[in-house]
């Protein structure tokens, strides 16, 4: 699946000489996977790197009677990661910060929570049911019905979610606002947040009522019925809560950042500038518009109600085949 974010993470790594070990030695861990096209903002990553520091023990502990004074945002005489490592990162991969922490801790196990946005325009929905029915997945529930089932790996679907709202952005498009689905919990599943927002899509839609959030979430009658998910490229994985960490970043790295990801908003401006001019240039079409495409175009077709749809196998299903083909094996 190469190149892949964490494959160009690894490489720099290795560039720049910071590793000490494989991943194993190194007990590397990340905060979560996310799908191809997802992009993350806040993603958090553990490994053990080469350190200048020689008096810190096993828990990040100086051994010394003093503490190295912190000097330009990071411990004095430490090797700014953040400088070294966006020296050699492609463009669109940035490291925004580091932080020592204890031997035990673990980016996947010691988060907290986790918050995504999903980014989309406001064509014809109503937002308004949208939101009521997105507070309904809002405490634990079983979210077997609003994921990819991984019936070899997980066995738990039950997941904590926190918060649910929606709420525009600074952005306008020919006459069209973009708005922001701000999604957080505990933890999430395998293609959660995507599922949950093509059920939302077509609340907004008015193709369904926010009573079929009620009827998904009670897993003891019914099982996921067949639909698609939200397209991949609008969602965010934009931040990842960890007790008592404190990320920092060198002045000069942090303003080599702010100008880095500037110039890269700038240019995508001018890029979408462009698209417009030809946008504006093109002979008038009768264009039969979607109102609600939201990025995906398909050909128009009578909605089937989920709950009249083929439904996927169960969990019980898919691990008693699983069963078998052991049994065979």
């Amino acid at each position: 699946m190469d190149p892949t974010v964490e494959s160009e993470i690894f490489k720099a790594l290795e560039t720049t000489r910071l590793l000490i070990g494989d991943r194993k030695e190194i007990q590397y861990s990340r905060c979560g996977r996310t799908d191809k096209g997802v992009s993350a903002v806040g993603q958090v990553i553990a490994l053990y790197l080469r350190s200048k520091l020689k008096d810190i023990d096993a828990h990040n502990k100086h051994s010394g009677e003093t503490v190295p004074e912190e000097q330009d945002g990071q411990p004095e005489g430490e090797i700014d990661y953040v400088r070294v490592l966006n020296g050699v990162l492609p463009k669109d991969i940035r490291i925004v910060g580091w932080c020592p922490v204890p031997s035990d801790f673990s980016a996947r196990f010691s988060c907290l929570s986790r918050e995504y946005k999903y980014f989309f325009w406001n064509d014809n929905l109503n937002l308004l049911v949208m939101e009521t029915a997105g507070k309904k997945l809002i405490g634990e529930h079983d979210f077997r019905n609003f994921c990819k089932m991984d019936a070899v790996k997980v066995h738990n679907y039950r997941r904590n979610v926190m918060s649910f709202e929606i709420s525009p952005c600074d952005m306008r498009f020919e006459g069209h606002q973009l708005y922001a689905i701000k999604i957080k919990g505990s933890a999430f599943l395998w293609h959660q947040v995507r599922c949950m927002v093509a059920v939302l899509f077509m609340i907004g839609q008015g193709l369904e009522s926010p009573e079929v959030i009620d009827a998904l979430l009670d897993t003891r009658t019914l099982r996921k019925p067949q639909y698609l998910m939200a397209p991949e490229i609008p969602l965010v994985l934009l931040s990842c809560e960890f007790e008592g960490l404190k990320f920092s970043c060198s002045s000069d790295a942090g303003q080599a950042l702010h100008v880095h990801l500037e110039n890269e908003c700038r240019l995508y401006h001018l890029q979408a500038a462009i698209f417009q001019e030809a946008l504006l240039s093109h002979l008038p079409l009768s264009i039969d518009k979607d109102s609600s495409s939201n990025g995906v175009t398909r050909k128009k077709a009578s909605h089937v109600p989920l709950m009249s749809r083929e439904t996927e196998p169960s969990y019980e299903e898919r691990r008693a085949k699983l069963e078998t083909v052991k049994l065979r094996a």
